[in-house]
């Protein structure tokens, strides 16, 4: 399967995952089967907060999934409504994060359980 991950700097399956889809820096694109990565820069990471265009931030690329600490709803209604199924990872790597994919050891992420604001508190994630 071909995961989306967040990340600040390309570091490969060591690469820190990113707290935030929509301002992460860059993504690193992870065949879950292979473990093969590839970095992807983040073609939207300039939106007006809560304007997430994922399919723009994906620059047009083709993936099965998205596994992130946090996420807003725009962004998670752009995925699903693409057909791309979005996961919740604590994990600090991508390694760990893919790791915990392949056991099904992550929960969906639904429209109701996306960020909120960030200002208040109505983000849980890192």
């Amino acid at each position: 399967m071909k995961l989306c991950i967040p990340v600040a700097t390309d570091e490969g399956l060591n690469s820190v995952v990113y707290g935030h889809f929509g301002s992460a820096p860059l993504f690193v694109l992870v065949d879950s089967e292979t473990m093969t990565v590839e970095p992807l820069a983040n073609r939207d990471q300039t939106h007006v907060h809560g304007a997430c265009n994922p399919l723009r931030a994906l620059a047009g690329r083709q993936v099965d999934a998205v596994i992130v600490g946090g996420i807003g709803p725009g962004a998670v209604n752009g995925l699903q409504r693409a057909g791309i199924a979005v996961y919740q990872s604590p994990a600090q790597t991508l390694a760990e994060a893919v790791a915990q994919f392949n056991q099904g050891r992550l929960p969906k992420i639904s429209l109701e359980s996306a960020c909120s604001s960030h200002g208040d508190g109505g983000c849980a994630h890192h």
